[in-house]
């Protein structure tokens, strides 16, 4: 498992790395930065720095992380952190209650879609197909043993899908926005 120090040393690895291999950018617009200030990505920043996040091997660019309560109160937690943030909330789906209406009896899964338009449409700007990855989408779900986890689409993976490559710093901001939302549901540590 990698934790949230070494996670992001891979992520800006992972960038300059994506960087290096591909010569030809999808578009050479200037870079821009993130409109959303550092404060606001601040607020609450990762309550829990030790929070454990990890790249499932199986699902390739899905990272996740336990969360510390039940679903219900894990996806209260994380819209309460994303409000806070000033993030655009667009949707909470229950997939498990879906399924059921389609006599398919799944876990509890809640998938929450949000994002910051001036940070996210960039990635669209360089690369439209980007859009089948944004806005941002972040599972809840409950594995058969009862534990509760949070996953999202790692973002330096969503950059190398695409091949972008101009846009490294605000893939690594959605990144840091990402895992500090996570954190939120993270469980506490001494």
């Amino acid at each position: 498992m990698k934790t949230l120090s070494n996670l992001l040393a891979g992520t800006a690895l992972a960038a300059l790395a994506i960087a290096a291999s591909d010569a030809s950018p999808m578009s050479g617009n200037a870079m821009r930065t993130n409109s959303m200030s550092m404060s606001a990505m601040n607020t609450n920043a990762v309550r829990h720095p030790a929070a454990r996040f990890e790249q499932l091997p199986s699902n390739a660019g899905v990272l996740r992380t336990r969360s510390a309560y039940r679903v219900a109160e894990t996806v209260r937690r994380l819209k309460s952190d994303i409000a806070a943030k000033k993030i655009m909330f667009f949707d909470e789906i229950d997939q498990q209650r879906l399924a059921a209406s389609a006599k398919i009896k799944i876990g509890p899964s809640v998938l929450l879609i949000f994002g910051n338009p001036p940070l996210g449409t960039q990635f669209l700007e360089a690369n439209p197909y980007s859009g089948l990855d944004w806005p941002v989408r972040m599972l809840v779900t409950q594995d058969k043993s009862g534990q509760v986890w949070i996953a999202y689409t790692d973002f330096t993976w969503i950059a190398h899908r695409h091949h972008i490559i101009s846009r490294d710093p605000q893939f690594a901001m959605a990144n840091m926005v990402a895992q500090s939302i996570a954190s939120a549901a993270a469980p506490a540590t001494n």
